[in-house]
């Protein structure tokens, strides 16, 4: 019986096992890297451990580490949680060996399905339908799709569409991949493009139990990472779902599987391809648990312990919906730095690794949390999930929320016509513009605030004069300038206070939440309402002098490591080419150029540490 688990993780997952492990009386271990050392999940454990370094090569995926943490604690079991080591055989084989309790599958299983090209051969001597692989040296169709053997998360994944790009992306893919997960094995295989992504929750115990616990949507994704995920598929036959379930069930008894674990496949009409099975508890298990009424991590824990699944597994109720809120801007460049507030109402599941005031670090998954929503239908899951995450609050970062909710609110997606594709053909960047009475709420509380704050004639309205020469204002980045005094026509100022604005527009009455930090040295202005939010940035009346730039300079978007320099002063250069690769939070990021010209600097190279904003290179634009 398990008494002290440690989790070989980090973030989100790491405090959704220490919940389980709670209700069981289960004392927890967390371990830490520098960056994390204030983190939520550190906070909640009953011990913790330091990882020292920063790097995940040199804290989360060293074997040696986390084990020797496990002896320091006292823990006599591990749970990997997800990503990092979670599906290395070589691991699991070490916490056996050290006498501890390995909450996962068998290490043969692992192997066996950690090199997707191996699997491919074990499922289809098991019946269970797979995609050709192609020739990497010749292949004999476009467009094609470049994978890593090892791993997932869409790490080591690029599409090709033609012979001249594919010694390019193959090379990346396994440099990615290698950087990843220490294997730059990759293949190749069709690329069906508007197929249904679809995957069947397993669960399987020693004594020869194997359940299909129903199947998850995740075909909405981005650069091959999920980002809305469902439980049911809205999109399948009944015939096509139990196809799956048999398969899947093969593939598991195949391995000899212990354990919860996924099994993925591609459907393209009533075609079923097998992708890969990843054997360990999936980023997206919590809508599996909503609508089957299971802890999937309970169940993990009991199932390591020895115990046996039922004879059957329950009944579907329901339907559930996620959405992975990402700390990224709308080209999907993580984001890192202080979360000033995170709260997100409504009837929903949230579980996340951070909290109001959480640092996040460039080190790591951008991933903030996943909302998740149930109902008795699916309308009803998309409408809660979609209103939690219009009225959340989040302040520091920008976000990837909007996009999540023109994706909730696309009429394909509300028809359940979706596929992998469906991001590129269906939805469009959100427009980021702000509606004119949330600008003019902003002005207002920052008028009200200054009120508050002068120590001469408080009482006198902000930007007071004898003699009126002009109107009152205020002036935002992103919106120009604010007319408040005098107000816009049909507009009625009910009350203005630093933290909240009321205005009626057309007989309309709006509460307009205004938050500003006294340490945020930008002066953004978030404001919250119902129908949306906004961060606004004022502009000084009188702006300090600001350092040239040189036209044509290509800025770091995000803090990362410079993992190629492509070219050289004096190189001619064409729009849209690559100039330097940039490996952040375990993705490469290609900097393009952004018109034709010549490169008149670089000021970087291979292996050089930048911070957000640096000048990488510099490109004169034309022929000169």
């Amino acid at each position: 019986m398990i008494s002290r688990l440690l989790v070989a993780n980090r973030g989100e997952i790491a405090r959704r096992v220490f919940r389980t492990c709670r209700s069981l009386g289960i004392s927890t271990v967390a371990v830490f890297s520098g960056p994390d050392a204030g983190a939520p999940h550190v906070a909640e454990a009953d011990l913790a451990v330091r990882l020292p370094g920063a790097h995940p090569a040199e804290t989360y995926l060293d074997a040696d580490l986390l084990l020797a943490a496990c002896r320091a604690c006292g823990a006599d079991a591990v749970h990997p949680g997800y990503g990092f080591l979670s599906e290395n055989a070589e691991f699991a084989r070490a916490v056996l060996a050290a006498g501890l309790v390995w909450v996962g599958p068998p290490p043969e299983a692992i192997a066996a399905m950690g090199s997707k090209i191996e699997a491919k051969r074990l499922m289809a001597e098991a019946g269970v339908p797979v995609l050709p692989s192609l020739d990497l040296s010749a292949p004999s169709s476009y467009p094609l799709l470049v994978k890593a053997s090892a791993g997932g998360g869409g790490r080591g994944m690029r599409i090709v569409r033609e012979p001249g790009s594919l010694a390019l992306e193959v090379e990346s893919a396994r440099r990615e991949a290698a950087s990843a997960f220490g294997d730059g094995t990759v293949f190749a295989e069709p690329l069906l493009e508007r197929a249904r992504h679809v995957e069947v929750q397993v669960l399987a115990d020693r004594h020869g139990g194997v359940w299909a616990l129903g199947e998850r949507e995740c075909s909405v994704q981005r650069r091959h990472q999920k980002v809305v995920e469902e439980c049911p598929s809205p999109g399948i036959s009944d015939e096509t779902r139990e196809s799956l379930y048999d398969a899947a069930v093969r593939a598991a008894r195949k391995v000899g599987y212990v354990g919860a674990g996924t099994v993925e496949f591609l459907v393209e009409g009533d075609r079923v391809a097998f992708l890969e099975m990843n054997t360990r508890l999936q980023v997206e298990h919590p809508v599996t648990e909503l609508v089957y009424g299971v802890d999937l991590v309970r169940m993990q824990l009991e199932l390591a312990e020895g115990a046996a699944l039922p004879p059957e597994p329950p009944a579907r109720a329901g339907w559930a919906v996620e959405a992975r809120l990402y700390a990224e801007d709308a080209e999907y460049v993580p984001q890192s730095g202080v979360l000033r507030r995170f709260e997100v109402p409504g009837e929903v599941r949230v579980d996340s690794g951070v909290e109001s005031g959480s640092v996040v670090s460039p080190y790591y998954d951008a991933m903030l949390a996943k909302v998740v929503a149930h109902g008795a239908t699916r309308d009803e899951a998309v409408r809660r999930l979609t209103t939690a995450l219009r009225q959340a609050k989040l302040h520091g970062l920008t976000t990837n929320r909007d996009l999540l909710v023109e994706i909730l609110t696309n009429h394909h997606f509300i028809a359940g016509d979706i596929d992998t594709g469906f991001l590129s053909h269906a939805v469009s960047s959100p427009a980021a513009a702000a509606d004119p009475l949330t600008s003019l709420a902003a002005a207002l509380a920052i008028a009200a605030g200054n009120r508050r704050r002068a120590r001469v004639l408080p009482g006198l309205p902000s930007g007071w004069r004898n003699v009126r020469s002009q109107p009152s204002r205020a002036h935002f980045e992103e919106t120009g300038p604010v007319v408040y005094d005098p107000l816009p026509e049909a507009i009625t100022v009910i009350s203005a206070q630093s933290h909240e604005v009321v205005l009626e527009r057309d007989g309309v009455r709006r509460t307009f939440e205004v938050t500003r930090y006294d340490d945020d040295d930008s002066g953004t202005v978030y404001v919250d309402h119902a129908d949306g939010h906004a961060a606004l940035t004022p502009v000084p009346r009188l702006p300090e002098p600001a350092g040239h730039l040189a036209p044509g300079s290509l800025l770091a978007p995000m803090p990362g490591s410079v993992l190629r320099v492509e070219v050289e002063p004096g190189d001619r250069v064409a729009k849209g080419q690559s100039v330097l690769v940039i490996e952040a939070m375990k993705m490469e990021h290609r900097i393009i150029a952004p018109a034709d010209g010549v490169v008149s600097a670089v000021h970087v190279e291979k292996g050089r540490q930048v911070d957000a904003g640096a000048v990488l290179a510099i490109i004169q634009e034309g022929n000169s």
